[in-house]
């Protein structure tokens, strides 16, 4: 009779220790139910850049004085191509006249990789800025995410 006894308590502390376990999981659940979202709808809304975020590059000709130390460091006859630039920033650095500059764009998809390669006067043009755009909604800060 007592191993039958032993049994049920064995059973009993094994029934109390799964539903431990299962509240805990439940609370954990219940914590992250009202944390804020992490993702955004991207095409609707847009996160605010930092402002040392090196995007598309941005030309001004009327500052070049032609000096080319540009085009030594990544260029090729003024013109990129940003299917092959990782936006390292070196032309912009080294530019003694400032006149490259890093956008805020960073959408350059296309369906043909041809667009992507930028003369002198597509660089000079400047990208719509997101903000003046009514149908996007920026985000200026993402929400913190409590641990």
């Amino acid at each position: 009779m007592f191993p039958m006894v032993t049994e049920f308590m064995n059973y009993g502390q094994q029934t109390v220790r799964a539903a431990r376990y299962i509240g805990q999981g439940f609370m954990i659940t219940l914590s992250h139910a009202n944390r804020l979202p992490v993702t955004i709808q991207y095409p609707y809304e847009k996160l605010i850049t930092s402002e040392r975020f090196r995007g598309r590059i941005h030309f001004e000709f009327d500052k070049c004085i032609a000096c080319e130390v540009c085009v030594r460091k990544r260029l090729l006859n003024y013109s990129i191509d940003f299917g092959i630039c990782i936006f390292c920033g070196n032309c912009v650095e080294y530019c003694p006249t400032n006149c490259l500059s890093m956008t805020e764009e960073y959408e350059l998809s296309t369906y043909d990789r041809h667009e992507l390669n930028y003369n002198q006067i597509a660089l000079g043009r400047l990208p719509m800025s997101i903000i003046d755009d009514y149908t996007i909604r920026t985000i200026l800060n993402l929400p913190e995410i409590k641990t």
